[in-house]
């Protein structure tokens, strides 16, 4: 599971909205050299990110909170957001040259057409299987 800590700053019906800030600590991991955490940190420079979560465990504006995800699901969800579309651009590229014509211009516009209708499906399946891919809340410290 990763792990991130933040700070409930809305309630909105049964859900949250969690700010974090992410901390650096890769000059004390040992697998600093190995991650893209270190390069994630540093193009975000540290800004914070809000994610909404369901307030299963009855947090309040003003609690500081754990939310985490499994790493499988993030995994499934880079692949959708990123491995469709480019799937889907590379095979409608080399249809569309080999079947249709070998011209550059006619590849170029199927993989455009390609990339598009990956974009299409990969939101498709966002917005219809959305729940899958939400953190969830792991631990709640109230705040009095």
């Amino acid at each position: 599971m990763i792990q991130e800590s933040g700070e409930v700053i809305a309630v909105v019906g049964g859900d949250i909205w969690v700010q974090t800030i992410r901390q650096s600590v890769c000059q004390s991991c040992s697998a600093r050299h190995g991650c893209g955490q270190k390069v994630l940190s540093g193009a975000t420079s540290g800004r914070a990110n809000q994610v909404r979560v369901a307030n299963t465990l009855g947090a309040r504006v003003g609690d500081t909170v754990i939310v985490e995800i499994d790493e499988a699901l993030l995994l499934r969800a880079s692949v959708l957001v990123y491995g469709v579309p480019l799937l889907f651009t590379v095979v409608a590229a080399v249809v569309a040259q080999s079947w249709i014509a070998a011209s550059d211009g006619v590849a170029i516009t199927g993989a455009v057409a390609g990339m598009g209708f990956g974009f299409w499906l990969s939101r498709w399946v966002q917005k219809h299987h959305a729940h899958q891919y939400q953190p969830r809340l792991a631990k709640v410290r109230i705040v009095t």
